[in-house]
């Protein structure tokens, strides 16, 4: 399989990404929106024959992708996982969460086994993730993580109350880290797959889709363009963004329009402008705030 990167896309080559839930779905195209933009990917996933079966035919395995199993809910799997990238290509400049789980099943179906497998996987992969990559990003000035995020982060839906508890976690941990990390220049941001695009189900297999009504087919949007927008965040200096909740499918609206170096505004990125616009200024009055606490006597 040839990767061809969207000219529209400068080649940032030289970086080094870590997605995880690659085995299919948005996050295979996130993986291949890297790599055909000059990233060298980790392409990992619980799913072992599903990952091999994504990328069988990549160009670049071995060199500029690598595929590795990972349980994002096991911390030491993470780590051993974050060191192989490192002994292969040196550094670590992007962690994309991707991996989840989203059941339609009521609160009294649910077990406490998999309630903590769903939280698992959402808040424990982003914590362990984060705690594994936070030195190898220090090491070379900073980065970038970024969590697929959910309409379920910021709305309520029945039938699913792990995984809205789950995505509306991401949000909490990705505004509070962000903060944390300012002085480190990584930045921790959220990304939805885009409100207004469809991706082929991720439970659907390539022969089912081939297979599926045209009219149904024709409202899928390639999960590689929503990667674009990934590749976006990740090219942006880390100091730029962070906090922040994006649509994938507005940003690649935004590139395609014109082109990288748009005229940014939060209505183009997103469609809770005003949420954006909220952490933004949360971030300034904590920052205010800091300062004042880190003058003789400004105190705590």
């Amino acid at each position: 399989m040839t990767l061809r990167g969207n000219p529209a896309i400068p080649r940032l080559e030289g970086k080094v990404a870590l997605v995880t839930g690659a085995a299919r779905g948005l996050g295979a195209g996130i993986s291949r929106a890297f790599m055909g933009s000059g990233v060298k990917v980790c392409a990992t996933d619980v799913d072992e024959d599903d990952m091999a079966a994504s990328f069988r035919g990549t160009e670049g395995i071995g060199t500029s992708l690598l595929t590795v199993p990972l349980d994002v809910a096991d911390p030491g799997m993470f780590a051993d996982v974050v060191c192989r990238v490192l002994d292969h290509w040196g550094r670590l400049d992007v962690l994309v969460h991707a991996a989840a789980i989203m059941p339609v099943i009521s609160l009294d179906d649910t077990s406490h086994d998999f309630w903590w497998k769903e939280l698992g996987i959402h808040l424990g992969g982003l914590f362990n993730g984060a705690k594994a990559v936070r030195d190898a990003m220090r090491a070379h000035g900073g980065g970038h993580i970024i969590s697929v995020a959910s309409r379920a982060g910021f709305f309520a839906y029945p039938n699913g109350v792990a995984y809205c508890v789950g995505k509306h976690g991401l949000e909490g941990f990705t505004k509070s880290l962000a903060i944390e990390w300012m002085p480190y220049n990584i930045a921790v941001n959220t990304m939805g797959p885009g409100s207004g695009k469809r991706i082929k189900p991720t439970g659907m297999t390539l022969e089912q889709a081939a297979q599926a009504p045209e009219d149904v087919r024709s409202t899928w949007t390639d999960p590689a363009v929503l990667g674009e927008g990934f590749v976006w965040l990740a090219g942006q200096p880390p100091a730029r963004f962070t906090g922040l909740c994006f649509d994938a499918g507005m940003v690649a609206d935004a590139l395609a329009a014109e082109g990288w170096n748009f005229d940014f505004a939060p209505g183009k990125v997103t469609p809770n402008p005003e949420d954006m616009r909220s952490r933004w200024e949360w971030q300034a009055q904590w920052e205010r705030e800091e300062r004042h606490r880190q003058r003789p006597g400004g105190g705590r």
